[in-house]
C-alpha cells in the first residue's frame, strides 16, 4: 500500500456524473474533473521549525473537496489516485 510522506494525503478521486442535468451523455474529454474525493491514507504530519511534529487534520475513509490544480496524480497497483498536501484540502464534505 502507498504510505504519503508529511502533511501528504492520498485520495481516491470521485468519478463526476456522466450524465448533464438535461441528459446528454458526456464524452471522456469534455468531463471536467472531479475536486471531491476519500482518503484513503494519511501521513505522519508537518515537521515545524522546532522538531514538533503537527499532525494532519484529516482522516482516512473522510470524503474531502481539494484545490482544482492541486497535487500529484500517480498509479499504483491499477488505481489512480491523487497525492496532494494537507493545505490543498479546502473542505471536509460531512
Amino acid at each position: 500500500m502507498l504510505k504519503p510522506l508529511g502533511d501528504r494525503v492520498i485520495i481516491s478521486v470521485k468519478e463526476e456524473e456522466e450524465k448533464t442535468a438535461s441528459g446528454f451523455v458526456l464524452t471522456p474529454a469534455s468531463k471536467e474533473k472531479s475536486q471531491s474525493g476519500e482518503i484513503i491514507a494519511v501521513g505522519e504530519g508537518r515537521t515545524l521549525d522546532n522538531g514538533t511534529k503537527l499532525p494532519v487534520s484529516v482522516s482516512v475513509g473522510q470524503t474531502v473537496m481539494f484545490e482544482k490544480y492541486a497535487g500529484q496524480e500517480v498509479k499504483y497497483d491499477g488505481q489512480e489516485f491523487l497525492i496532494v498536501h494537507e493545505k490543498d484540502i479546502i473542505a471536509i464534505v460531512e
